[in-house]
């Protein structure tokens, strides 16, 4: 009997046909990654080498070489090569294998290594090229096909160049074959540094090739964030926002203070050391804008720097620093310093950040870390609001129902009372998914968790730990570029944290005892943009019997300056004074004429202000306040250098003002700048008068050049100074030439007009304008006296008393 003929479905023809596909694809992929790897070491015998890079290596070698990829291992240093061997080979005594590895297996592997494993002295040109025609001998011995090179950069950064030229012109691989080479923090002390260093190492190798390692992104947590994110889209696609997220804080906390590491710390701080790098990266997986697919490394990293371009610029006011006490005493016993110094450099930091988009507008993430605190501890924790009341009392509150329970998830990267990685989930949020590498975990009874008991969360922690040098070396080797540091991202980092190192480089950090014995003395609270201690008392600057006096210490100094009120003060209090001014003023002009008229100027010195009357004033009445320019660089408004702009980018993006009460100067008409016949000045005097009750401003707000002018009117220049005209084109003595301004006799018909005058700068041009009489011909700014209005005087400290 003849069996029937087998009658295939189409979709099981395409079933096969995928099948097959996959199963090729994998054949390519297999071929693709054998072949021979030569790893390098560069600073063997280091310590970071001896605490984790071989053992990482050792790890690497675990989980790759029974995937037909063969090994060797170059220990490199700059000390001789007897020596290094020895210090090598005391380094690889302390190799260990995962726990459920047979101690049999575990000693042949070991074996295996260590003979892969040889130490050589890398000093000059001729030993690299040595190097390069070892590996070809040995590759040709063996015939064995290169797959590529890894060289990894365990050295200080001012060694990488010659290196790098090194290895450029002797070691690369040839043809068909990968180059990757791994560089450690520090990458640079600021922006310039990180672009001097960033260029250099662009002349010897490309974009693909560099590898910038930050092990924060190989900690278990911290590279769950992402896949937690992708894995629980659903749950938290409503939640992961500013209407839903009360607060984000990144944490990294240390029992351990600085001695023997005080020449690096001297150098570095806490700052450079954990918040720019760390921290930041923790805080872009957790607030950038998810990628369709999280494995795209591309994806990952473009999404990233969109965090970057968001972020709003750091004030002195961002920042609280502390030091512990006995921090300068070994600087100075380490660095033979005299016993009269004290360093300035903190040991602690907690830093407020904004992200200015509609995700995570108003949101504060707060970033801290310190040395000798109270414990040892790291996490992400990202803080739900909760507008929940409820009726039952506190006891009647079930974990997984209650929305009155604190809401949470916390990504605990490690150490604290838990004592290892995890990822935590309120119960009343939702139940969350993660992939099988994790498992739920049971802590100690009694144990609580930021204000809840450990069975108030779900709590899930690896199923292995490893090592973070072990996770990025693996991502190494398989080409992962998603968890290292582009040169673009590098850069955007320290372009946003530079300012505020430079504003806090001689600030006097809050000195604390360190440990326990901290108290309450570093608790911290945020306000209107600002952190601040809790406990607030006289700053000391050095040790002593009492406290020393400093700048915050000061009240704010009320006198007269050419006949006019003067305020004086530092300038973050002086910043505030005035800011609080034209909210008051604002507010009493909306209440008695329905709206407020505010003129304001350009430049760097209201920047600051800009951002106080955006971030700290929320009463401030912009619905009802019309915005206006005193002056105008001929440019177009999408220009950097235009004043406009600079209004834009430091204020009007941030505040609701309708968009019909914000009145430009009309520099750019019939694609032309300040054409005379193009009358725009007319066109803006016009405005003026038609909206501004006897063009007559509530406030305006002016500077003072270090030459005397004011607005865009100039010294040995007659136009704006009198006359009919409210605003005028001048010639600026610097570029861009042609402006457009406010004249004096308008801005004299002004109800109010604020100076502003801030930095050392300023000191020369100050003592001399307080001895001139009326001269606006000779120093504009002299000109400057409302016919029947008020003009206060603004001035820091360091431009009025130098």
């Amino acid at each position: 009997m003849l069996a029937e003929p087998f009658n295939w479905h189409p979709g099981m023809w395409n079933m096969l046909i995928v099948a097959m596909c996959l199963a090729l694809l994998g054949c390519l992929q297999a071929q693709e990654l054998q072949g021979h790897v030569s790893i390098i070491l560069l600073g063997a015998t280091g310590d970071l080498a001896k605490k984790y890079l071989w053992q990482g290596l050792f790890q690497l070698y675990l989980d790759e070489a029974g995937r037909g990829h063969s090994f060797s291992f170059h220990g490199a240093a700059l000390t001789a090569p007897k020596q290094g061997q020895e210090l090598m080979a005391k380094a690889l005594e302390s190799l260990s294998c995962p726990k459920d590895m047979a101690p049999s297996h575990c000693a042949e592997h070991k074996d295996q290594f260590l003979q892969l494993s040889r130490y050589r002295q890398l000093k000059t040109a001729e030993d690299y090229q040595a190097l390069n025609k070892d590996i070809e001998a040995q590759l040709q011995h063996a015939g064995l096909r290169e797959a590529g090179r890894i060289f990894y950069f365990s050295v200080p950064p001012f060694a990488y160049e010659d290196i790098a030229r090194n290895i450029n012109s002797s070691c690369r691989p040839g043809p068909g074959t990968w180059l990757r080479v791994v560089l450690e923090k520090p990458f640079g002390h600021d922006h310039f540094s990180a672009q001097q260093l960033a260029t250099e190492l662009g002349t010897f190798f490309q974009e693909e090739e560099m590898y910038r390692v930050d092990h924060y992104l190989g900690k278990q947590a911290v590279a769950q964030i992402l896949p937690f994110r992708d894995q629980n889209r659903k749950a938290l696609g409503s939640l992961w926002n500013r209407q839903h997220v009360e607060r984000v804080e990144i944490v990294m906390k240390e029992t351990v203070d600085a001695e023997g590491r005080t020449s690096f710390y001297e150098e570095y701080g806490v700052i450079r050391d954990v918040l720019q790098n760390h921290l930041t990266e923790v805080l872009t997986l957790v607030a950038m804008e998810l990628p369709h697919n999280v494995s795209s490394a591309e994806a990952v990293l473009r999404h990233k720097l969109q965090v970057f371009q968001a972020l709003r610029g750091l004030q002195r006011g961002s920042a609280i620093v502390g030091q512990y006490q006995s921090y300068s005493e070994q600087v100075r016993r380490e660095l033979q310093k005299p016993d009269s110094f004290h360093s300035l450099t903190p040991t602690f930091a907690a830093v407020l950040v904004h992200i200015d988009n509609l995700r995570w507008e108003g949101v504060p993430f707060i970033l801290m870390s310190g040395k000798a605190l109270d414990e040892r501890v790291g996490y992400a924790r990202i803080l739900f609001k909760n507008q929940a009341c409820c009726v039952q009392s506190e006891k009647h509150w079930a974990a997984a129902q209650s929305q009155c329970l604190p809401r949470q998830l916390v990504f605990h990267i490690g150490h604290g009372d838990l004592g290892s990685p995890a990822v935590l989930v309120s119960r009343n949020l939702f139940r969350p998914s993660l992939p099988s590498s994790w498992k739920e975990m049971e802590g100690p009874p009694g144990l609580r968790l930021f204000g809840s008991p450990l069975s108030d969360y779900y709590a899930y922690s690896p199923v292995q730990e490893r090592d973070a040098h072990s996770v990025l070396l693996s991502h190494i080797f398989h080409g992962r570029k998603d968890s290292f540091i582009t040169t673009e991202n590098l850069l955007a980092s320290w372009d946003f944290w530079t300012p505020l190192l430079e504003s806090l480089a001689h600030k006097a950090p809050r000195l604390y005892p360190g440990g326990a014995e901290n108290g309450r003395l570093l608790d911290f609270e945020f306000s209107s943009g600002r952190l601040f201690f809790s406990q607030q008392q006289p700053e000391q600057l050095v040790p002593g019997p009492g406290p020393a006096p400093m700048p915050s210490d000061f009240q704010v100094l009320r006198a007269k300056y050419r006949e006019s009120p003067l305020v004086s003060a530092w300038s973050e209090e002086l910043i505030s004074k005035l800011a609080n001014d034209i909210e008051a003023t604002a507010v009493r002009a909306v209440r008695r004429f329905g709206q407020f008229h505010l003129a304001l100027s350009g430049g760097s010195s209201p920047v600051a202000l800009f951002q106080q009357l955006a971030t700290a004033h929320y009463g401030f009445p912009w619905a009802h306040t019309h915005l206006w320019l005193v002056d105008e660089r001929c440019v177009p408004l999408s220009d950097p250098e235009s004043n406009f702009q600079g209004l834009q980018a430091h204020l009007l993006q941030h505040v609701r003002i309708p968009y019909y009460n914000i009145h430009p100067m009309p520099v750019h008409l019939q694609q032309r700048l300040c054409a005379e016949e193009d009358q725009g000045a007319q066109i803006y005097a016009r405005e003026i008068s038609a909206l501004v009750a006897n063009s007559s401003f509530d406030l305006v707000l002016l500077g003072m050049g270090a030459d005397g002018h004011t607005a865009s009117l100039f010294p040995q220049s007659p136009t704006g100074l009198d006359g009919e005209q409210l605003v005028v084109l001048t010639t600026s003595p610097s570029q861009p030439h042609r402006r457009m301004s406010l004249s004096l006799p308008l801005i004299n018909r002004a109800k109010k007009v604020a100076v502003l005058v801030m930095g050392r700068m300023k000191r020369e041009i100050t003592t001399l304008v307080s001895r001139v009489g009326h001269e606006p011909k000779k120093w504009p700014i002299s000109g400057v006296l409302p016919h029947s209005g008020q003009l206060v005087w603004y001035m820091d400290y360091d431009a009025f008393l130098g």
